[in-house]
């Protein structure tokens, strides 16, 4: 059974694209040109931070994909694994999984299914330090954060400040504890990370060639001129990239277009510029069809250096005749062990100590006190936390930040790690972040609702829920603060105060009519 939303007929393409795309493909264009007709393919990508042994029992028994079966209502459905991505599937068109709880909880990322390609290609392992650059709206950094499995550190940058705070807020929802979000452009983290990272993410700003079946924008907006734009653009950004690499380290390039400008051309300047740097030789999934060398200087009027050397059939082209998934680019590149490193190396780190920051040490003593008697009325091993050295104070803002993340003095961050809580007079509220971040068994008190349940969607909107034994099955007594979960995974607070569990799910999350 296929799967996926079928299309309604072939697009109103611009005359432009079907130009270029025509003299490209040659014999191969009538199939691309059909492939806009078929169905689209829509996917998840399951939490690794939520899935992953040691949190749970793997990515098979994660709940997601049985609630997507559930929600899909058809006889015989189930999930389809994405062959690129060991964590990403297909999911069909009648399948609402951004509905469910259990989206809520973070146990998944939907995600389209050719953009999973770029997390796999970087292969982060625990402990690396990485850069997701360009990283709005996160899912390549939801992919990288859980492949890290809460060990390293990951800097999330976004330009936009708009696109960064959404960016933020999917990092919450994932659980995530060991990601920073900054909002800087890539010059300006050039000069603070001179060969800090050990892998660096560049999902590049495109033309969106091959999301016009997704993004209206995208096909509204095309033209040769924004296509050059973006090009001169992506150079710019893979300039400041290089800066941050390490010696020895890997730079994933990717794109959502098929233009040669802005993919083969891109990387030929860049290797052209950066003789430290070359492409690896990686295996591709099926369907994956390499780079072409000879349209490095694609629309060019004179033709540019031999790049033969270069060895841009090393890349691969995500084609929607080819695969089931929408068009993409991408590219694994070295920087090779031997490169001069220059007299900007970083030299340090700066580990932010305990008590926190920011605060006179009368109010300090307060926060930190309050901070205490949460953990050990709450959690059943408070101990775990109150260990730990990595806290940092903004204003009357708690965070855990990661015990690698260098000095980030004078930069804007929106999330410098992971946000534990506020102190309100004299007393420690935890964050929706962390209940995001904990696992029901670290919790005294656990409420579960089943992911199909009213309770579940009456929690969502906000309402206040019954009160059942299961709330004084651990330590604690009859009040304290309730880890609400659903099908095994965290959700969000409530508050127990005489029989009554008062909601503390966030207001601007909150569904209406659901």
């Amino acid at each position: 059974m296929r799967i996926g939303r079928k299309g309604s007929g072939v697009m109103d393409l611009p005359k432009g694209f079907r130009e270029r795309m025509e003299v490209l493909l040659g014999e191969e264009y009538p199939d691309f040109l059909k492939s806009y007709e078929g169905e689209r393919a829509q996917g998840l990508r399951l939490n690794g931070w939520k899935t992953e042994e040691g949190r749970r029992d793997g990515w098979e028994q994660s709940g997601a994909a049985r609630e997507a079966e559930l929600l899909c209502g058809l006889a015989g459905f189930s999930l389809r694994p994405v062959p690129w991505a060991a964590e990403g599937y297909f999911y069909g068109e009648d399948c609402r999984p951004g509905r469910s709880p259990l989206h809520e909880a973070g146990v998944y990322y939907i995600q389209e299914p050719s953009a999973m390609s770029a997390g796999a290609l970087l292969d982060p392992q625990p402990g690396d330090l990485v850069l997701d650059l360009c990283a709005a709206p996160g899912g390549k950094t939801s992919h990288i954060a859980s492949r890290l499995k809460g060990r390293g550190f990951l800097l999330s940058n976004e330009i936009h400040p708009a696109r960064a705070r959404i960016l933020s807020q999917n990092v919450e929802r994932m659980g995530l504890g060991n990601v920073v979000v900054a909002n800087h452009s890539p010059e300006q983290l050039a000069e603070r990370f001179p060969e800090f990272f050990d892998k660096i993410a560049v999902d590049a700003p495109c033309s969106g060639e091959g999301m016009f079946r997704k993004e209206e924008e995208a096909l509204a907006q095309w033209s040769p001129e924004r296509i050059r734009a973006c090009a001169a653009r992506q150079q710019d950004i893979l300039r400041s990239a290089a800066v941050m690499l390490k010696p020895g380290g890997r730079l994933v390039y990717s794109t959502c277009t098929f233009a040669p400008e802005e993919n083969e051309g891109t990387l030929a300047r860049f290797l052209l510029e950066h003789p430290d740097f070359y492409l690896e030789e990686r295996e591709g999934a099926p369907g994956f069809v390499p780079g072409r060398p000879e349209w490095a200087w694609f629309g060019r009027e004179t033709e540019g250096e031999d790049v033969e050397t270069l060895h841009l059939e090393r890349t691969f082209r995500l084609m929607p005749h080819r695969i089931f998934g929408e068009g993409h680019f991408i590219a694994s590149l070295r920087k090779r062990e031997d490169a001069f490193a220059g007299d900007h190396a970083f030299s340090g780190y700066r580990i932010p100590g305990n008590p926190p920051q920011y605060l006179d040490k009368k109010k300090q003593k307060i926060l930190w006190s309050s901070f205490e008697t949460f953990l050990e009325e709450s959690l059943a091993d408070p101990e775990e936390l109150k260990g730990r050295r990595e806290y940092l104070l903004f204003g009357d803002q708690l965070y855990l930040v990661p015990p690698q993340m260098p000095d980030m003095d004078g930069m804007k961050i929106l999330r410098p790690g992971l946000h534990m809580g506020t102190c309100k007079k004299n007393r420690f509220e935890p964050s929706h972040s962390l209940a995001l971040w904990l696992l029901p068994g670290q919790a005294r008190r656990v409420r579960e609702l089943a992911p199909d349940s009213p309770e579940a969607r009456a929690y969502l909107r906000g309402e206040a829920l019954a009160q059942e034994t299961a709330e004084k099955g651990k330590k604690g007594g009859d009040k304290g603060w309730v880890l609400v979960t659903t099908g095994g995974f965290s959700l969000g607070w409530c508050k127990l105060a005489a029989g009554v569990l008062k909601n503390h799910y966030p207001k601007g999350l909150r569904r209406q009519g659901d």
